[in-house]
């Protein structure tokens, strides 16, 4: 969806907080509706340690080495089910359109999104998400530009 103006930001605005009430167009969500927040995170610096953490012993204290190798940059993505605070969440080597529709595909492979009458996605504006071609990309009959 495109927002211009702020008439049309207000009116989109309370699309989302609506959402966030469980209401969709002035009507309670059913409970088989469901609402997902997805956001992407971009450089995330991946680090693993280079020696494994020793657990406490008798009269010695847990040990942590802090030294670590570097593991480049990733994108991380993560989904959020408002109302049953279910978290998914995937590491990428960058986003776009590929990895977004990976995450969209882990969450609509389980129970109860598979299944569900609706599944609500509340996403910025980011380019792996945003106007027509993003809707278009949706299987058919889940198509609903909100």
């Amino acid at each position: 969806m495109v927002v211009s103006g702020p008439r049309r930001t207000c009116a989109t605005a309370q699309r989302v907080l609506d959402l966030y009430a469980r209401i969709f167009d002035s009507t309670p969500l059913g409970e088989d509706e469901y609402v997902i927040s997805a956001d992407e995170k971009t450089s995330i610096q991946a680090r693993c340690r280079c020696h494994p953490t020793l657990a406490p012993g008798q009269a010695r204290s847990m040990r942590v080495n802090h030294t670590y190798g570097r593991g480049g940059a990733l994108a991380y993505l993560a989904a959020y089910d408002l109302h049953r605070a279910e978290v998914f969440g995937r590491c990428e080597q960058s986003t776009g359109i590929v990895p977004f529709m990976r995450l969209v595909e882990q969450v609509m492979g389980n129970e109860p999104y598979a299944s569900a009458k609706r599944v609500f996605f509340i996403v910025d504006n980011g380019s792996s998400h945003r106007g027509r071609s993003a809707i278009d990309r949706l299987p058919p009959g889940s198509r609903t530009p909100s």
